[in-house]
């Protein structure tokens, strides 16, 4: 979602399991909200039914459909677009963009004839599934300027303030200062450590150990205002800071922090470093990361030089079952 007035969703099919339905039978995405009403996806593999001219089943259909009763029309802008093979979005034969008002008697916008299905199949299949990324935005009537929010500075003032702090930890020496109820929100760990049963929740001052004092200011700063830290502030040795930062975050159940470690750690993957991304995922359970790492390892440009590392070595004492996964997939 980008903002409250509009959305992006991204809308995965299995080819296989729809391209035999009927015409007029769709596929339906979740619902999501845009514009404080919620909407959803229908995608028609043979076409829509009772429009004639997708009535044949050569093309497919893609609508968006307005889920909400409203008590008047609703003005929005709706974008569908396929992503083609090697994740690149198109730009032009399957792209469309309209604009729709939406009321009781008419609550959908798409197009009966999006794409051939022939070329649905030839161009924009990939593992299985077509992707489609569409965007609905509401269209306000001279909307009131309103100021973009400004919660995450105030929040990372708050930590850097200290103002109202009322816990502390010490991690190797250092003192940090915090609040109870806002690290309670953010993890589930937290909550029943500071506001349950919990020794710690009696405690003022509580001693951490296994984590380092970078990688829990890191992860402190991300549980206030939801940024992950600048390359700037990842130090001198950036993935190993990361490495850390994905540990701490498994510790405390920070699931969104976790992915956005895991997607640095991929996006910085080489022959050199991708033993270390995978013993990472292996070790905090990243299984999207753990299988993208097993890819590029058994692919075969890498794979000679992969296994040819000290820390593949490592790999093979440490996580044999990882191993196994790597040599299943260089079989396949």
């Amino acid at each position: 979602m980008m903002d409250s007035t509009s959305a992006v969703v991204e809308f995965k099919v299995n080819y296989e399991q729809t391209k035999h339905l009927d015409a007029g039978e769709a596929v339906h995405s979740d619902a999501f909200p845009a514009g404080g009403h919620m909407w959803r996806i229908n995608y028609y593999p043979r076409g829509n039914r009772g429009i004639e001219e997708a009535n044949d089943g050569s093309h497919v259909s893609i609508f968006v459909e307005l889920l909400s009763k409203s008590r008047s029309a609703v003005r929005a802008t709706f974008e569908a677009l396929l992503i083609g093979k090697g994740g690149e979005p198109s730009l032009n034969l399957a792209r469309r963009i309209g604009v729709h008002v939406f009321h009781t008697g008419n609550r959908k916008l798409g197009w009966p004839q999006f794409l051939r299905q022939t070329d649905l199949a030839k161009v924009y299949l990939e593992e299985g599934h077509i992707t489609f990324v569409c965007a609905v935005m509401v269209l306000r009537r001279n909307p009131i300027p309103t100021p973009c929010s400004d919660i995450v500075k105030h929040l990372g003032n708050l930590l850097d303030r200290g103002d109202g702090s009322d816990v502390s930890f010490v991690v190797d020496g250092e003192t940090f200062h915090a609040h109870r109820a806002v690290l309670a929100a953010r993890s589930p760990v937290f909550s029943a450590e500071l506001l349950g049963p919990m020794t710690e929740a009696a405690m003022p001052s509580i001693t951490l150990h296994d984590i380092t004092p970078a990688a829990f200011r890191a992860m402190l700063r991300f549980m206030y205002t939801d940024v992950f830290p600048g390359d700037d502030e990842l130090g001198e040795s950036p993935s190993e800071m990361v490495q850390h930062l994905l540990a701490a975050a498994d510790r405390y159940a920070l699931d969104r922090l976790k992915l956005m470690c895991a997607q640095k750690l991929w996006e910085n993957v080489s022959v050199d470093t991708v033993v270390d991304a995978l013993a990472c995922a292996d070790m905090y359970s990243c299984l999207e990361l753990k299988s993208r790492c097993i890819g590029f390892v058994v692919e075969e440009k890498n794979f000679k030089k992969v296994v040819l590392t000290e820390g593949f070595l490592n790999l093979w004492q440490k996580f044999p079952s990882t191993i196994a996964e790597v040599r299943e997939r260089v079989g396949t």
